[in-house]
């Protein structure tokens, strides 16, 4: 197996960090490889944020559930989708265009793809990382310290930096139940999930030393629930974005 694909199977979320600066040119590197990423037709609709400042990255944390690794890693990023470049700059646009779905999800996945790219590049730097939903928490407080315009929103956070510690993988999902032939199947899959759950529950059982035992199920059911942030609905529809 090739360096690349081993480098892509070695994802894990890294929450505590080396107390070292990212070098500027990683830095440099890490943007340009987003830069590369795939786009729908050449949109590259997307905007990246590097939040330095202390204050605000305290603020940060607070708004995104504590999440206190936004304060320490060395390198937070904030990624966002942008659909305000394409009204200003691209001709004979008719603005109500980038109001509708199709937009949104198109601005949205440029940036998830970006990202991707962007914290890939990092793993071969030597870094780690987490990404940073919290964020969106509560995006109009955040896009007001960020001074971030209508027809962009801010999609996730990442923080990265250089490792201090290297947690164990999560087991993921049994290939055949992400992956089908010819058509969509359910076809094995509660077997599947459910020796999946029970080594799941083994794995936080294991990192917590008993104090965890959820479930991938329970887990995954418990949290959706907790984070509804049922306001992002009029939040993007109040900055112009996903209207129809």
């Amino acid at each position: 197996m090739n360096q690349i694909v081993n480098l892509l199977k070695e994802h894990r979320s890294v929450r505590k960090f080396e107390k070292r600066d990212v070098e500027d040119d990683k830095v440099n590197t890490i943007i340009e490889a987003a830069q590369w990423s795939a786009t729908s037709s050449h949109y590259q609709a997307y905007t990246i944020i590097r939040v330095s400042d202390p204050e605000m990255r305290s603020s940060i944390a607070r708004l995104a559930g504590g999440q206190k690794w936004i304060e320490e890693c060395p390198l937070f990023l904030v990624f966002c989708a942008n659909l305000k470049r394409s009204k200003k700059y691209w001709e004979e646009i008719d603005p109500l265009i980038l109001s509708n779905a199709e937009m949104f999800i198109t601005a949205t996945v440029d940036t998830a793809l970006a990202a991707q790219k962007a914290f890939i590049a990092a793993q071969s730097l030597g870094l780690g990382g987490v990404y940073i939903g919290g964020i969106r928490n509560d995006l109009s407080t955040l896009s007001e310290m960020l001074d971030i315009p209508e027809l962009i929103y801010p999609v996730f956070g990442m923080c990265l930096g250089y490792p201090a510690e290297f947690p164990d993988q999560k087991p993921r999902l049994p290939k055949e139940v992400i992956f089908k032939e010819e058509h969509y199947s359910e076809q094995c899959d509660d077997d599947l999930i459910e020796a999946y759950n029970r080594s799941i529950s083994a794995y936080y059982c294991e990192r917590t030393a008993g104090k965890k035992d959820d479930t991938w199920s329970k887990h995954c059911g418990s949290s959706m629930m907790a984070k509804t942030r049922e306001y992002l609905g009029n939040y993007l529809k109040a900055r112009g974005l996903g209207l129809r």
